[in-house]
């Protein structure tokens, strides 16, 4: 968002303005300005904020549509996001399926060797900093967001795959 127009939105919420600011959010300034047929200055002077406060009772109705508008256009977004989501956990859940129904060791067992390696390499490094070794931060810091990223979607992805499993069975 435009800094300016970040102002004056914090403007208009600070004295009560919150159907305007909305508005402003959902359709931009440009439109608002049309609605209600006045030209809005980024720093309102309270003469201003005064006459502003008056235009947005009369256009109340029209004001509160685009604020439903924007919170609609919302709910599609997060509807859209949701979807891929669910999309993403049931490709990664049929990979696993897929990997744990293969006749390879490897590809049966290579989640878990690289927690055990990411959690050796992690432990090491911890070690060496107990004992006055210098260890990298940045090499700790990537090991630990592997970890972290690695045991989130193996343990995470676990409980969801068995959740699903009860929900099915149900």
């Amino acid at each position: 968002m435009i800094p300016i127009v970040a102002s004056l939105l914090g403007t208009l919420a600070q004295n009560g303005l919150g159907l305007l600011s909305s508005a402003i959010q959902a359709k931009g300034k440009e439109v608002v300005e049309q609605t209600l047929g006045v030209k809005i200055s980024d720093n309102p002077s309270p003469e201003e904020v005064s006459k502003l406060r008056q235009l947005e009772h009369e256009h109340e109705e029209r004001l509160l549509e685009l604020g439903i508008e924007k919170a609609k256009l919302e709910m599609a977004e997060l509807e859209l996001l949701a979807k891929a989501a669910q999309s993403d956990a049931e490709n990664i859940t049929d990979r696993w399926k897929a990997d744990m129904s293969s006749d390879s060791w490897l590809s049966k067992n290579i989640r878990p060797m690289s927690l055990i390696a990411i959690f050796c390499g992690y432990f090491l490094f911890a070690m060496m900093s107990a004992f006055g070794y210098n260890a990298n931060e940045s090499y700790v810091t990537l090991l630990g967001n592997w970890g972290m990223l690695s045991m989130g979607a193996y343990f995470g992805g676990r409980t969801v795959e068995k959740l699903a499993e009860m929900r099915s069975n149900k």
